[in-house]
């Protein structure tokens, strides 16, 4: 069995097709898909896909690139609408939540504070409420780093992780895993390929972020959570490993991250 830890299967660019992209991806061996919210405006979407497929369940989160537009009242929400979705075996996580010092209008000073202010307020949600945390980390691996390691979440996930080795050793000493997926196939990615091979396999999980960082071989089409044990079999041959070995492992990886997870899923 395989694990998508990160799909947006709400997105637009799926339409109508989210519940049928799911049936595909678990005709291909994918026993859960994680689809994390990314602002307040979906988070009653998110839950409602996952009551609706079997193989889904889902994060509450506020993204970084939908910071600029949120309040207060956002984080208020947020935290309330977690209280209530403890009930719900299909809410497994904060997120997608983190830093995106990417972007350049994102990046200017009091954008950056306010980024900064939002990951705080939510890690502190993940804290209160023992939930782990999926981290969009891009370009900022570091200030993650050291906010997660000042509020200390339920571990987690590093999403689409493309750090150096010293930074993954800082998530993997915290108790996260380190989110590979499409950005993996390709063979110029030297230094992600060159993390996946080396790095601890007990720190790796797989995920597609689709539709978006489609593997070498959709790109640049829509990416879909399908691809994701063709994605594992790249894992398996950079590692020297067979297909079977990784997909235990990253399986067994992705339900410590995400107990939630493994409880849906059962023994």
């Amino acid at each position: 069995m395989w694990i998508d830890t990160h799909c947006h299967l709400d997105a637009h660019e799926f339409g109508a097709e989210s519940a049928a992209q799911a049936a595909l991806a678990r005709a291909e061996g994918v026993g859960m898909i994680v689809v994390p919210a990314v602002e307040r405006a979906n988070f009653a979407v998110v839950a409602g896909l996952a009551a609706g497929v079997d193989n889904a369940c889902y994060a509450l989160g506020i993204h970084p690139i939908y910071v600029p537009q949120a309040g207060e009242d956002d984080l208020l929400a947020l935290r309330e609408r977690v209280a209530a979705a403890m009930a719900d075996r299909r809410m497994v996580a904060i997120g997608e939540i983190g830093l995106d010092f990417f972007i350049p209008m994102l990046s200017e000073p009091a954008m950056r504070d306010k980024q900064i202010h939002f990951f705080r307020e939510q890690l502190r949600i993940a804290r209160d409420f023992e939930l782990p945390v999926l981290m969009h980390v891009r370009r900022s691996q570091d200030v993650v780093l050291k906010h997660a390691r000042q509020i200390r979440p339920a571990g987690g996930i590093a999403h689409a992780f493309n750090g150096s080795f010293q930074q993954a050793q800082g998530y993997i000493d915290l108790g996260f895993k380190l989110g590979f997926g499409g950005a993996m196939t390709f063979t110029r990615a030297l230094q992600i390929r060159r993390m996946a091979t080396e790095l601890p396999l007990s720190a790796i999980v797989l995920e597609t972020d689709a539709p978006d960082i489609a593997p070498s071989w959709v790109h640049p089409g829509r990416n879909s959570p399908d691809q994701i044990p063709r994605i594992g079999a790249v894992l398996a041959e950079l590692r020297g490993l067979s297909v079977a070995e990784v997909a235990g492992a990253t399986t067994a990886n992705a339900r410590a991250a995400l107990p939630r997870v493994a409880a849906l899923l059962g023994a």
